[in-house]
């Protein structure tokens, strides 16, 4: 990681008189083992790299990336940036992040396990699954789908506002697709696992829960319009969470697209509904040090109560707001960062 924190501090140190530079530096590795029938289908392994290059001069934004770490393609992306500042509209609020002062959450997201885990093991890991599924019950006829799937990767990022920070994660994924038929009837469930390590996954739950979801819908009919009261699949919950999520970001606010604008204090929600971003924690798979300006990374109330608290905000739709980045910025290298 040492690498790329230089490599990120010597292209911000590129930087000329009176502009803000900041560099985003990244390498990763992918892999993504399918099987099918009791054979492999599908093998895929990727390591991307790159870095994406933010210049900010006389209030107007420049942005390029490059999927290389070669200094010299580094130096002609800056200048692409720095072009690009040129010909973008002057915006008062358009400026890097600065340090808060925030410490970032200790956490352990990149396991040696994810790291040194052999090609093999993976493959075993997704043909173990697709047989798994197979003997559940008698019932499935099939699996369209079993996978092991793993990512892993650094990032570095630094600016001339100061910031100078990197990190490393990781996550490993199970995930099954069995096929169900019953009196002409067929049916399709998803299962999945997934974990910081190897040892993390439980593929019994997700064989589990993926035969168990496509037995359920054998036979069923769609009942009759009515009002009821509805006990929801933590799946389903997790869709309508996700909906509501993404009104409650800074940047929906400002484009007219959430219907909670205006409404902080409100009661917005029964009173036993709380809804919490806390990327610090390490059981979640969206957990990190540092959002993607460089900023530390901090739980933050949205809901709580049935109340609406705030917005998620990166450093522009905040400075936008009038509120502080919440440190929410999302991004990789081929892109700037929303919230």
């Amino acid at each position: 990681m040492t690498e790329l924190a230089d490599l990120a501090a010597l292209v911000v140190g590129w930087a000329a008189r009176g502009e803000q530079v900041e560099a985003y530096v990244a390498r990763s590795r992918t892999t993504n083992v399918r099987a099918y029938n009791g054979e492999i289908e599908s093998l895929s392994s990727a390591e991307p790299v790159g870095a994406g290059i933010r210049v900010v001069t006389g209030g107007r934004q420049g942005f390029s990336w490059a999927g290389t770490l070669d200094e010299t393609v580094l130096k002609e992306t800056l200048e692409e940036a720095r072009d690009n500042a040129a010909f973008s509209q002057p915006d008062e609020f358009v400026g890097l992040a600065e340090p808060d002062g925030v410490a970032p959450p200790e956490l352990d997201l990149l396991r040696e396990e994810l790291v040194s885990m052999p090609t093999a093991a993976k493959v075993d890991r997704a043909l173990d699954l697709e047989r798994a599924a197979r003997a559940r019950d008698p019932r499935v006829t099939g699996v369209r789908a079993a996978s092991f799937s793993d990512s892993y990767g650094e990032v570095a990022i630094a600016s001339t506002t100061g910031l100078a920070v990197s990190s490393a994660s990781g996550l490993c994924y199970l995930s099954v697709s069995p096929l169900a038929e019953q009196d002409g009837d067929t049916q399709i469930g998803d299962g999945t696992s997934a974990g910081r390590a190897p040892s993390d996954l439980d593929p019994e739950r997700a064989v589990s829960d993926g035969v168990d979801r496509a037995i359920r819908l054998l036979g069923a009919t769609k009942p009759a319009s009515r009002r009821l009261t509805v006990v929801l699949d933590p799946e389903v919950t997790a869709d309508l969470l996700s909906i509501v999520g993404g009104t409650l970001s800074g940047e929906a606010v400002l484009k007219g697209r959430s219907l909670f604008a205006g409404r902080e204090g409100e009661a917005v929600a029964a009173p036993g509904v709380s809804l919490i971003s806390n990327p610090t924690d390490p059981g979640a798979f969206g957990a990190g040090r540092y959002d993607g300006e460089g900023l530390a990374r901090r739980r933050v109330g949205l809901i709580e109560g049935g109340a609406l608290q705030g917005f998620l905000y990166d450093t522009y739709s905040g400075r936008r707001a009038g509120r502080a980045s919440t440190a929410s910025a999302s991004r990789s290298y081929r892109s700037a960062p929303p919230p």
